[in-house]
């Protein structure tokens, strides 16, 4: 029997930070559409073309273009007898979604990875040239902006997402356009590879994502936005029924940190730990020498039971604590070390993704 393997498809351009706009740009606040606390609709229902009406102008096609010294090649064409320069820099699609009405487009970094053109294709077919605001590779997300006055995305609520939801992937799958997929939410807090400094969890679902729908928008029967399509899991080289998105608040997060700040500030503290450890807590297993855990006093094989008084039991717990903190912030780690339960103080300092 021949071997099956299975790949991640992460994208459609391999991934190499492009220049980014000056900071002058940032300390700007962003003016989200957030959903009211409706009811989903429920049960069968024979046409979604309302939500894809509600949401399609606020979806756009992302193109790519990577100049190479391979593009300065010329040619006779014997035809007409004249020298010809031949085309030959590797192009890329995405999609992206409209986040202000300002122009803002949030999509996936790997989208835009590596390129030094950039073009958005909005719902009519109209073409803009686009600045990138800022990146963060950690959660795969960038922001864009194009001058042009837009129709924003409606936000959805994390704690509104479950298991069973319909779910409408929309998107450039394949560089064929606009194009709607349905489906299923199957998980709303989906880890891959989970590790102490790990920042990606997912929704997943079953909802066609091809390459070129990564940066596109996952959204629910209402219309609101609950998650980037990022990457499919699967056999065939196409989709399987395994896509993933990242969710709406972390991609709000990055988005509101990019905006203000031109860069994603997270907290760091240092520490590797183990998933829920006998339930009781999280497991340290690893410091980084000379980091804020170590020079505060926590020790390999400590227990963490709280932060700031909040319990903690899964390592996914203490990341968006600890990363959603400012550098200079003090936390106290209340941690089980042998039988003792003690607390420690701990001065955050700021996450270095070099």
């Amino acid at each position: 029997m021949k071997d099956i393997k299975a790949y991640i498809v992460v994208g459609v351009i391999t991934a190499a930070i492009i220049s980014l706009v000056g900071p002058n740009i940032f300390g700007n606040r962003i003016e989200i559409i957030q959903a009211e606390n409706k009811p989903l609709t429920q049960g069968y229902n024979n046409s979604y073309s309302n939500v894809f009406n509600e949401v399609n102008q606020s979806v756009v096609s992302i193109y790519t273009r990577k100049s190479t010294a391979r593009d300065n090649i010329y040619f006779v064409d014997p035809r007409e007898r004249v020298l010809k320069k031949r085309d030959r820099s590797p192009t890329g699609q995405g999609s992206g979604v409209i986040v202000s009405s300002q122009g803002h487009i949030l999509t996936n970094f790997h989208v835009i990875a590596g390129s030094n053109e950039i073009l958005v294709k909005d719902y009519e077919g109209n073409e803009h040239s686009t600045a990138v605001i800022g990146i963060d590779p950690l959660t795969d997300l960038a922001v864009l902006k194009i001058n042009k006055k837009t129709r924003p995305i409606t936000f959805g609520k994390i704690e509104n997402i479950s298991i069973g939801d319909i779910a409408l992937a929309i998107g450039n799958p394949l560089g064929v356009g606009q194009t709607i997929t349905l489906g299923i939410i199957s998980a709303t807090d989906k880890e891959i590879q989970p590790n102490a400094y790990s920042y990606q969890r997912f929704v997943q679902t079953d909802a066609a994502i091809n390459p070129g729908n990564s940066g596109g928008a996952l959204v629910n029967s209402n219309a609101e936005l609950i998650g980037i399509n990022t990457s499919i899991i699967t056999l065939s080289g196409g989709s399987d029924g395994i896509g993933f998105a990242i969710p709406i608040d972390i991609a709000e997060f990055v988005l509101r940190e990019i905006i203000e700040n031109g860069e994603v500030i997270r907290g760091y503290v240092g520490i590797a730990a183990e998933q829920n450890y006998k339930g009781i807590g999280v497991l340290v297993n690893g410091i980084m020498p000379n980091s804020p855990a170590d020079e505060g006093g926590i020790k390999v094989f400590d227990i963490i039971k709280k932060i700031n008084n909040k319990s903690v039991t899964e390592i996914k717990e203490v990341q968006k604590i600890i990363g959603r903190l400012k550098p200079g912030e003090v936390i106290t780690m209340s941690v089980q070390r042998d039988d003792r339960l003690i607390n420690v103080n701990i001065l955050v300092s700021k996450m270095n993704y070099q």
